[in-house]
C-alpha cells in the first residue's frame, strides 16, 4: 500500500505540477492496519493521511469553529489569494489572481482553487473528495500496478475509498486529505467523527502522532514485545460491546508510558491484560479517561503539537458518561460481563 501511494502521489505532482489545486505530499500512514494491531483481520483498512498545501498564489488559514462542541475541535480552511506580482513569478508566466482583470484571467490561466474546491472561500471537503475520486480514476492505468490488480473505487464523501484485488489477495484502502496545523504532526482532516459534518467543517485529527507514538516505542521495545499483541487482543475481546476501540488504544498508550516496554514480554502478558482491564474498570467508575494526545505534556520530543494542543485542558473520552446515567449504567454493565 505504501508503494501504490508513494507512485500515486508522483503522478499526481506531475499531473497537477501548473495548476491551482492543492499541492499533495507524500502519504502517511495512519490507524490500527499500520500500527499493527487491527483487531478484524480479515477486513483491515489501510488508511494514509495525504496532506496538502496551498498552490502558487493562495494561502490557507485555519479558523477554529465555534467552541459547541469542546470535546471535538473543528476548524475550517479558508483560502486566500495572494499576490504574485513580483519578478520572480512573472518569470513563470503566472498572472495575479488580485490585480489581473478577470477577463484576462478567464483567457489566459486555469480557474483558482476558490473556483475550484472551495465554498464560500473554505476549503470543501465533499469537492476535494470527488476530485480524488477523479485523479484516482485517471491515473490508475498508468500505474506499473494496474497490470496484475484490479481498482474498484468504493463510495465515500469525505475520503477517497477503493480496494485493489488480484484474485487471491485484496487490500482495502482509504485515502485521507488533511492541512498541517503549524510544523507539527497534528492535522485538520476530512476524516469525520460525528454522523453529520458540514463540507466545509475538518475535524482535528491526532492520527499522526499517534502513529509516531507507536514507531517512537517499537524503537525502543525487545523484539519480543507483547505491547501490540495485548492491544491487539484486547480490542478483539469487546468487539460487540460498547467501548470503542480508540478507548483500548487509549489506555494502552497511558499504560505503554507508565509501564517500562520491557515490561511486555511473553512472560507478562497475562499481567498486561489485567492492567489494560483494570484501567478501564478505574476509568469508568471515576467516569473519566484523559485523552492521549491533547494536553500530554510528557510525550517524546520527536512528536510536535500546537501550543494549544499540548498546553490545553485535556479532553475527557468519557465526558459522555457523566452526562448520560444510562449509558453510564450500561457501560458497567458490559465492563462486567467482559
Amino acid at each position: 500500500i505504501t508503494g501504490l501511494m508513494d507512485k500515486y502521489i508522483t503522478y499526481f505532482r506531475r499531473i497537477l505540477s501548473d495548476s491551482f489545486y492543492p499541492v499533495l505530499q507524500r502519504a502517511i500512514g495512519v490507524g490500527s492496519a499500520f500500527e499493527g494491531w487491527s483487531p478484524r483481520e480479515q477486513d483491515v483498512v489501510y488508511r494514509v493521511l495525504i496532506p496538502m498545501t496551498p498552490p502558487r498564489g493562495h494561502s490557507f488559514h485555519l479558523e477554529l469553529d465555534s467552541a459547541e462542541h469542546r470535546h471535538v475541535r473543528n476548524f475550517r480552511v479558508r483560502v486566500q489569494l495572494e499576490c504574485t506580482c513580483s519578478k520572480e513569478q512573472q518569470a513563470e508566466k503566472m498572472l495575479c489572481f488580485l490585480h489581473h482583470p478577470e477577463e484576462e484571467l478567464r483567457e489566459n490561466q486555469d480557474l483558482s482553487l476558490l473556483d475550484t474546491l472551495c465554498t464560500d472561500s473554505y476549503l470543501d471537503v465533499h469537492k476535494t473528495a470527488r476530485w480524488f475520486y477523479q485523479l484516482v480514476r485517471a491515473v490508475w492505468p498508468a500505474l506499473p500496478q494496474s497490470h496484475t490488480w484490479h481498482l474498484k473505487l468504493l463510495p465515500s464523501r469525505r475520503s477517497c475509498q477503493f480496494q485493489v484485488t488480484n484474485g487471491t489477495e485484496t487490500f482495502r484502502t482509504e485515502m485521507l486529505f488533511g492541512v498541517r496545523r503549524d510544523n507539527s504532526h497534528i492535522f485538520v482532516s476530512s476524516q469525520t467523527r460525528e454522523a453529520y459534518t458540514q463540507s466545509t467543517t475538518w475535524p482535528e485529527t491526532y492520527a499522526v502522532a499517534e502513529a509516531k507514538f507507536f514507531k517512537h516505542i517499537a524503537r525502543q521495545a525487545p523484539p519480543d514485545s507483547l505491547h501490540l499483541k495485548c492491544l491487539q487482543f484486547f480490542t478483539r475481546l469487546q468487539l460487540g460491546f460498547s467501548f470503542s476501540t480508540y478507548t483500548t488504544k487509549t489506555i494502552v498508550m497511558h499504560l505503554l508510558t507508565a509501564v517500562p516496554v520491557s515490561s511486555w514480554r511473553r512472560k507478562d502478558f497475562l499481567m498486561r491484560l489485567v492492567d489494560i482491564s483494570d484501567s478501564l474498570c478505574l476509568s469508568l467508575q471515576a467516569k473519566h479517561l484523559n485523552h492521549f494526545i491533547v494536553g500530554n505534556r510528557r510525550l517524546p520530543q520527536n512528536i510536535k503539537l500546537p501550543q494549544d494542543v499540548q498546553m490545553g485542558k485535556t479532553n475527557n473520552l468519557f465526558h459522555h458518561l457523566e452526562q448520560q446515567s444510562d449509558a453510564y449504567s450500561q457501560a458497567v454493565y458490559e465492563y462486567q460481563v467482559l
